[in-house]
C-alpha cells in the first residue's frame, strides 16, 4: 500500500479517535504535543490534516497530515520512531473489512454508478469500524444495531462528495439499494450537509408494501429512520422526503399505486418551512387522491422527529401521532385568485371556508379518543363507546378550533333533549352557534352508530380475526413441519428466541402450550423460588403461540372468568403469570375450565322483552390449555393433580448460562431480530396444525411407576402428552380409514424422554424447588457426617436461600419428618438433624429403566 492509498482510507478522526482525542464543536481539541490551557488545534476533516495556532508548538506553521500526526505522536510517547514505522502503524489503524484499492474512475454524473449494493456493504463495514460514525449516530438518538447504515471514511473520485458522511440506502421497487443519501458528521465550511448521488433514484426506507393502509411522510431520512425504530411498523408504513422539496413523481407514483391506503400522515418538522410544506403537500395529496383522508401531526415549535428523541421518553412519538389532526380547507373571497395559494387551517372557520370532503369523518385510529371534525368545533369522545345498543352514552369534549376552550360532558346522545340542552350549554361557553353544534352532535350519532356496529364482534367465526399467511411462507412452515426431527428443530429455535438451558422444560412447555387449539387441552403448572426465571419461561414459550390465541393474565378477580363472552375462551391458552394471587373463587372457576372445560353460573339480569328482573344461568365454554407460574406448586393439591409440574433448573450452572446471555444482550451481541422472526414463524406452524383426532395403538402397552401421586389422572395426562406429539408430527404420520391419525412408537418415545422429569416429580412428595434444597441439604450434611447437627443460619448461609424461603422448606421438611429438630432452646437457637436418607437417583433409574424396557418391548 502506497502513501497515497494510506492517506486515502485514513481519516484524522479515527486517528485522533485511537490516540482517545476529541474535538470540540468547532472541530479543535488541546494540542497534544505542548501544554495547551485552550484548544489550539485545528482538524480539518476535509483535508484530513490538523494545525496548531499556538507558537508554543514545534509544528507551528506546518499543516500535519494522518502520517505526519502518528510519527509525532507515538515519538511524544517516548518511542522515536521513522516514517517508514509510523507508515506501518497508519496500516495497523485502517479497519481489516475497509481496506481497497482506489481506482479513479470516471465521474458518477458522466457514468452513473450500478455497484451501490457492494458500494453500501464496504461503508457498512467502515462503519462499524468508525467510532466517531458511531458515536455521531448514537449522538442522534438512532440504534445502529438495528438500522442498515454507512460511513463513508475514503478519498474517492467516485463519491468523494460523500466524504465524511454517514449513509443511507434508497431501493427500488424490488429493495435494492440505486441510490445512496449521506448527512455529513462534520460541520461543512460550505454550509452544505445532506448529499445524494447522481442521477438519485428509490425511496427510503422502502417502496411501501401494497397493504399499506396509513403511510407517515416525513421531511427527513434521519426523521423516517428515528420513527422506524419507534413506532408499531405493522400499522403504519413510513416514507421519507427529500427535504421541504422533496415529494418527487417517485413519491407521487409510489403512493398512487397503494391499493389499500385510507390514510395519509404528514409530519415535518415544527418550523415555517415545515408548516408551508405541510400546506402545500395536502393539496397535492388531496388534488392526487380525493379519496384518502389527510392528517397532520403538531411537531412542537423548533423540533423534528429526531430531536424529539433527545430529552424526551420514545413514548412522545406516539403520543404526538395518536393526536394528529384532520385538515379544514381556506379559500380566498377572490375568485380570481390562484388555487396555489389555498392554505389548511385548523383554525376556526368563517363564512369563507368549506367543508374539507376529508373532514367531517370519524377518526377511530384510537378506539379510546375518538375525533370528529366539522366547520363549527373538534368533538372528542373519551374512553370510547359503550357495547350496549339500547344507548350511546358517552363522554364528550367539544372544543373551540381557534381558540381550543372545551366543554366537557356526560350525556346519552340516544335522548333528544339531552342533545339539545349540551348544544345549548357549549354554544354559550364557546360563544359558538347552537342549532350548529346540535345538527354536528346528530351526525356523529349516526357515525358512531357505524362505528360501533362495525367492530361489534361477530362471533365465534370472527374471519377478520383470521391470520392470513403467505404462499411463500406457507411452504416453509410445511417444509420444516414435514421434517422427521421436527421436536428437535423447534428446541433449537426455542434456544435461538432467548430461552437459556431449560432443554427439556422448554419444548415440554411448547408442546403443552400447542394443545390449546386440540379437543384435548393440557396444562402446566411451573414451580420455582422467586427470581428463577418461570415468569420468563412462561412468557417466551406464550409468544410462540398465535397471539390472537392466547390470553396473558397477571391479576384476575373472583368472578372475572364468569364474566367472559360464551365462546370467548374456546380454545384459548391462558397464561397466569403469577397464580399465588390468585383469588380462591377464581381459582375454582380456572380450575374447573381447566378439569370439565366450562363453568356456569346462576346470575341475574333484565328480560329484554318483558323489562323485568329474570334469573337466568350464563355458561362459559373452554376448553383451554394454560401456563402458570408459581413458587408454592405443593400447597395446590387439587391442580397439581389437573396439570404438569414442571420445575425450572436453579442449579449455578443455569445461573451461569443466564447471566452470560443477559450480559450479551446488553452489549448488544444478541440479534433480536432473529428473535423475532422465529417467533413468527413457530406462530405460523402452530396455524398451519389442525385438531385432529388421534389413535394411539400402544396406549395399552407403557404402565406409569405406580408410586406416582393419583396415578389415574397422570396417567391421562401422559396419553393426551402422547396424542399431542402425534398432531404436532401430524404432517409425517398415517391417517387411518376413519380419518384419525395413528400415533408412532417414535412419539411415545418421545413423550417419555420428554416429561421424564415431571413424571418423577408426581412420584416425589417434594415438589421441585423443596427438591432441589433438600439435596443440597444432604450434601452439606454428608460433608461433615450423617449425624451431624446444623442450624439455620448455616444452612442458609451455604445454600444461598432467604431466609423466607428457608423457613418455609424447613417446616415442610419437618411436617414431612425428612428433618428434626434435636437440640437447642427458643432464646439460644435450634439445631437440626436428617431423620430420612431417601434416595432419589436410584428411583429415578429405577423408574427409567422400566419404561425403557417397555417401550423396547413394543
Amino acid at each position: 500500500m502506497e502513501i497515497h492509498q494510506i492517506k486515502q482510507q485514513l481519516r484524522i478522526t479515527e486517528v485522533l479517535a485511537h490516540y482517545n482525542l476529541e474535538m470540540n464543536k468547532n472541530e479543535m481539541l488541546s494540542c497534544p504535543f505542548h501544554k495547551d490551557k485552550k484548544p489550539s488545534m485545528q482538524v480539518y476533516p476535509k483535508t484530513d490534516t490538523c494545525y496548531c495556532f499556538s507558537g508554543n508548538c514545534k509544528t507551528h506553521g506546518k499543516s500535519i497530515d494522518v502520517i505526519d500526526f502518528v510519527m509525532m505522536k507515538e515519538a511524544r510517547a517516548g518511542q522515536e520512531i521513522t516514517k517508514y514505522e509510523a507508515i506501518e502503524k497508519c496500516k495497523s489503524l485502517i479497519h481489516p473489512t475497509t481496506l481497497m484499492q482506489i481506482v479513479p474512475t470516471k465521474s458518477e454524473e458522466m457514468t452513473p454508478n450500478k455497484n451501490y449494493p457492494q458500494d453500501f456493504e464496504i461503508m457498512q463495514s467502515s462503519f462499524l469500524s468508525s467510532k466517531i460514525a458511531r458515536k455521531y449516530v448514537e449522538s442522534r438518538n438512532l440504534d445502529w444495531k438495528l438500522l442498515q447504515i454507512g460511513y463513508n471514511a475514503f478519498k474517492s473520485s467516485k463519491f468523494d462528495y460523500l466524504r465524511g458522511c454517514i449513509t443511507f440506502g434508497l431501493r427500488n421497487k424490488e429493495g435494492k439499494i440505486v441510490s445512496l443519501y449521506g448527512r455529513s458528521i462534520h460541520n461543512s465550511q460550505s454550509g452544505a450537509s445532506h448529499f445524494y448521488t447522481a442521477n438519485r433514484q428509490g425511496l427510503y426506507p422502502k417502496y411501501p408494501g401494497q397493504e399499506t393502509k396509513k403511510l407517515i411522510l416525513t421531511e427527513s431520512i434521519i426523521d423516517a429512520a428515528s420513527l422506524e425504530l419507534s413506532i408499531d411498523n405493522e400499522q403504519f408504513s413510513i416514507l421519507a422526503l427529500y427535504g421541504t422539496n422533496g415529494l418527487t413523481k417517485l413519491h407521487l407514483d409510489a403512493i398512487k399505486n397503494l391499493k389499500e391506503l385510507n390514510e395519509i400522515i404528514l409530519w415535518f418538522d415544527g418550523d415555517s418551512a415545515g408548516s408551508n410544506a405541510t400546506d402545500k403537500y395536502s393539496i397535492e395529496i388531496r388534488n392526487l387522491l380525493p379519496n384518502i383522508t389527510v392528517t397532520k401531526v403538531e411537531t412542537p415549535e423548533n423540533e423534528d422527529i429526531n430531536s424529539l428523541l433527545e430529552g424526551h421518553e420514545p413514548t412522545i412519538l406516539n403520543e404526538l401521532l395518536e393526536n394528529r389532526t384532520a385538515f379544514l380547507i381556506k379559500t380566498t373571497n377572490k375568485s380570481n385568485e390562484s388555487t396555489n395559494n389555498l392554505a389548511i387551517t385548523d383554525k376556526q372557520p368563517s363564512a369563507n371556508y368549506q367543508i374539507n370532503p376529508l373532514s367531517n369523518q370519524l377518526i377511530t385510529d384510537n378506539p379510546n379518543n375518538l375525533v370528529y371534525t366539522t366547520q363549527t368545533a373538534v368533538y372528542y369522545i373519551k374512553g370510547g363507546i359503550r357495547k350496549d345498543l339500547d344507548s350511546l352514552k358517552v363522554t364528550l369534549v367539544v372544543a373551540h378550533l381557534e381558540n381550543k376552550q372545551k366543554s366537557r360532558n356526560k350525556l346519552d346522545l340516544y335522548e333528544d333533549k339531552q342533545t339539545e340542552k349540551i348544544a345549548r350549554e357549549s354554544a354559550d361557553k364557546l360563544q359558538l352557534r347552537a342549532d350548529l353544534i346540535e345538527q354536528d352532535l346528530y351526525m356523529l350519532t349516526d357515525l358512531l352508530d357505524q362505528y360501533r356496529e362495525s367492530v361489534a364482534p361477530t362471533g365465534e367465526n370472527d374471519e377478520t380475526k383470521k391470520v392470513i399467511i403467505s404462499k411463500e411462507e406457507k411452504e416453509k412452515c410445511y417444509e420444516f413441519l414435514k421434517n422427521p426431527f421436527l421436536l428437535e428443530n423447534i428446541n433449537v429455535l426455542i434456544g435461538k428466541s432467548g430461552v437459556v438451558g431449560e432443554i427439556k422444560n422448554r419444548i415440554f412447555l411448547f408442546g403443552i402450550a400447542s394443545t390449546y387449539k386440540m379437543e384435548n387441552t393440557l396444562h402446566a403448572l411451573i414451580q420455582g423460588s422467586s427470581g428463577s426465571g418461570k415468569t420468563h419461561l412462561l412468557a417466551t414459550i406464550m409468544d410462540f403461540m398465535p397471539p390472537e390465541d392466547t390470553i396473558n393474565l397477571t391479576r384476575v378477580t373472583e368472578s372475572s372468568f364468569y364474566n367472559y363472552g360464551e365462546y370467548e375462551l374456546s380454545n384459548k391458552l391462558i397464561g397466569m403469570e403469577d397464580f399465588d394471587g390468585l383469588e380462591e373463587k377464581a381459582e375454582l372457576a380456572f380450575r374447573e375450565l381447566m378439569s370439565k372445560g366450562e363453568i356456569s353460573s346462576s346470575t341475574s339480569g333484565k328480560n329484554e322483552h318483558t323489562g323485568q328482573i329474570a334469573a337466568y344461568i350464563k355458561t362459559v365454554y373452554g376448553p383451554i390449555a394454560s401456563l402458570s407460574a408459581t413458587t408454592k406448586g405443593e400447597i395446590y393439591e387439587d391442580n397439581m393433580s389437573r396439570c404438569f409440574l414442571i420445575s425450572v433448573d436453579e442449579s449455578e450452572g443455569q445461573t451461569a448460562n443466564i447471566i452470560k446471555y443477559q450480559n450479551q444482550r446488553a452489549a448488544g451481541r444478541i440479534n433480536k431480530k432473529e428473535e423475532k422472526e422465529i417467533q413468527e414463524f413457530l406462530r405460523n406452524c402452530m396455524r398451519l396444525l389442525k385438531p385432529l383426532d388421534v389413535v394411539n395403538p400402544f396406549a395399552d402397552k407403557i404402565d406409569l411407576p405406580k408410586e406416582a401421586h393419583k396415578i389415574r389422572r397422570l396417567n391421562e395426562l401422559f396419553q393426551s402428552y402422547v396424542k399431542q406429539i402425534t398432531l404436532l408430527n401430524q404432517y409425517q404420520r398415517s391417517i387411518a380409514s376413519t380419518g384419525e391419525l395413528i400415533t408412532d412408537k417414535e412419539d411415545v418415545r418421545m413423550a417419555i424422554e420428554i416429561m421424564f422429569d415431571s413424571i418423577i416429580l408426581k412420584v416425589d412428595e417434594l415438589d421441585g424447588s423443596l427438591r432441589d434444597f433438600y439435596e443440597k441439604l444432604k450434601s452439606y450434611v454428608l460433608s461433615k457426617s450423617k449425624e451431624y447437627e446444623f442450624t439455620r443460619r448455616e444452612i442458609r448461609a451455604e445454600t444461598r436461600t432467604s431466609n423466607t424461603q428457608l423457613h418455609r422448606f424447613m417446616k415442610h421438611l419437618i411436617d414431612l419428618e425428612y428433618i428434626y429438630l434435636s437440640s437447642g432452646y427458643d432464646n439460644r437457637g435450634h439445631k437440626y438433624k436428617i431423620a430420612y436418607w431417601d434416595n432419589m437417583d436410584v428411583l429415578r433409574n429405577k423408574i427409567k429403566e422400566d419404561l425403557n424396557n417397555q417401550l423396547d418391548k413394543l
